[in-house]
């Protein structure tokens, strides 16, 4: 089997990528990733000289590039996109250009030569927000409220009607907060252990009290496994952790676990739209296909900690870029 993953340098995909040869040894992959901001080879460094792994350098908007690459495999796992919120909010307009004109592209170039499945990955942020009770099911309407939110929206809309239109054999999964090791620490768990472990305060938007499902990522990269593997054509899967945190619990969780009391948490300026819960109910994929978490939250959180304190060189690193 030969696919073809897009965004494998960056947290979720490199991950992807790292369990399906763990798992399906006999499979090739070829990676295709423009090394944005947040792609870093250095997340494949242990798997670069596998003989069935091969990265290219370019970008999802590409259309003739896509086209070529797509032409030599079977299947394609789409995790390319923009994804941090705030960047959305200062510059909409790259996350509509990658997220749902590469997807797109994509979607087109497997039309044209026939590709046997499609998957896109997407988020439980496509549903919008949750009051104090009940869940995202799979048949919850969409109501993004970020310009994130919504350009992976109108990519799981092209999905949709690129099975209803032209049978296109397609896959859609729709996952809550991952966390785990190598995410680009702009995100709230990396992000605040890189702060403590320079001495400085850790920014809680508001006041702290927003609602987060939370998936250690290689649940999550299981779940997508299962998905390709057993999963019905046309079909959306949620995949949640069952792990519902507000963002002060989380952040004192670290806090606590990297010896810091709480005089580090700066209360800073709530940020626009900013959706209240997200909680994900696993019943579909689980009573159909059989995936459940394998960790609970205390364990995945855990070896995650555990992981930037013992790959301290990986943050510095990005760091060091940062400042080039």
């Amino acid at each position: 089997m030969k696919l073809l993953v897009t965004g494998g340098a960056g947290f979720i995909g490199s991950c992807f990528i790292r369990h399906i040869l763990k798992k399906h040894p006999e499979y090739k992959i070829t990676n295709l990733d423009a090394l944005t901001y947040c792609g870093n080879l250095n997340n494949l460094k242990d798997i670069e000289t596998n003989p069935n792994y091969k990265f290219v350098h370019g970008n999802i908007c590409d259309k003739n590039l896509v086209r070529d690459l797509i032409k030599d495999c079977d299947w394609v796992i789409n995790f390319a996109a923009e994804s941090h919120v705030d960047n959305s909010i200062k510059t909409p307009e790259i996350f509509i250009e990658t997220n749902i004109q590469g997807t797109l592209n994509l979607l087109q170039a497997s039309k044209e030569i026939g590709i046997d499945k499609f998957l896109q990955v997407s988020t439980d942020e496509v549903y919008g927000t949750l009051g104090k009770d009940g869940y995202f099911y799979e048949t919850t309407p969409l109501a993004p409220n970020s310009p994130y939110s919504a350009s992976k929206a109108g990519a799981d809309m092209l999905v949709r009607a690129y099975w209803e239109t032209y049978k296109l054999p397609v896959l859609n999964t729709r996952c809550s907060n991952n966390y785990g090791p190598y995410q680009y620490p702009e995100k709230l768990i990396p992000f605040f252990i890189s702060q403590l472990l320079k001495d400085e305060q850790v920014p809680v938007y508001g006041d702290g009290q927003n609602i987060r499902d939370w998936l250690y990522v290689y649940d999550h990269c299981e779940a997508i496994d299962t998905v390709l593997h057993a999963g019905n054509l046309g079909e959306v899967y949620n995949i949640g952790g069952h792990n519902e945190k507000t963002n002060l619990e989380i952040t004192k969780i670290i806090l606590d676990a990297m010896g810091k009391d709480e005089s580090y948490i700066k209360h800073v300026e709530d940020r626009l739209g900013h959706d209240r819960r997200y909680a994900i109910s696993n019943d579909k994929i689980t009573k159909e296909l059989g995936w459940k978490p394998s960790l609970t939250f205390e364990e995945g959180i855990k070896l995650t900690i555990d992981w930037y304190l013992n790959n301290q060189d990986w943050i510095k690193n990005i760091e060091q870029k940062r400042l080039k």
